[in-house]
């Protein structure tokens, strides 16, 4: 009976030791997760210190802060280096993907323009949308006057013609001209079909076609005398 006993606890006490070697196998593995690439390292909150090269990012899950190391900072952070250690700093503005410092935006989110590292909704006067930028040098005339319609150097003759206008461009800025509005515009136009005097020339062939015409019959109409005469 007692040996039986003696078992019994044995079993017990040997699995006991198998959960408790798990649990440390386990809870091992999780911190070498947790503190992969670090130098120094915190069960709770992860790296602590990072290798020369990498940069700690700390960022906050549920109540706590955890810590990793990466080789870049991400989006809306960037990177400082300093003596002892080299860290993601945020972005001051929400509106930034990228930033060269707090302040200096160098690519903005979606929906934004980035105009001297700011994230604009939309560009200043003097400076036109480019991508996601906004660009300097694109100064603008106001709009010409229409010409007139025309059709191949043609005032009338036909239905449809063209007409333009233009404005002038003075750049001040490096930009490529490629970058900035149209500098014309062309449109379609209504011509009257029929010019000036082209009725009247008409209606003078339509004119003589008709009484030559009515020469031809009467040339080749034939006069009968009454039987009885004059």
């Amino acid at each position: 009976m007692h040996w039986r006993v003696f078992a019994l606890f044995s079993l017990i006490n040997n699995a006991v030791m198998l959960s408790q070697t798990s649990r440390k196998l386990s809870a091992s593995r999780d911190l070498s997760e947790v503190c992969k690439g670090c130098l120094e390292c915190s069960g709770d909150n992860g790296c602590l210190k990072c290798p020369e090269k990498l940069f700690l990012f700390i960022h906050r899950e549920g109540m706590r802060h955890h810590g990793s190391c990466l080789h870049a900072c991400p989006a809306g952070y960037y990177g400082v280096r300093g003596q002892d250690i080299n860290r993601c700093i945020k972005c001051k503005t929400p509106d930034c993907e990228r930033c060269f410092s707090k302040d200096f935006c160098m690519k903005c989110k979606e929906g934004f323009q980035l105009f001297k590292g700011k994230c604009l909704t939309s560009c200043p006067e003097g400076t036109i949308p480019h991508l996601m930028d906004c660009i300097e040098g694109c100064v603008l005339s106001e709009w010409s006057e229409w010409s007139s319609c025309s059709h191949n150097g043609l005032s009338c003759g036909h239905r449809w013609g063209v007409q333009t206008r233009s404005r002038e461009l003075s750049r001040t800025g490096p930009e490529e001209p490629s970058v900035c509005p149209a500098l014309s515009e062309t449109q379609n136009c209504r011509l009257r079909k029929r010019c000036p005097g082209e009725k009247r020339k008409n209606e003078r062939k339509n004119g003589k076609k008709k009484g030559k015409r009515q020469r031809t019959l009467q040339s080749n109409s034939t006069v009968t005398e009454p039987p009885w005469g004059t």
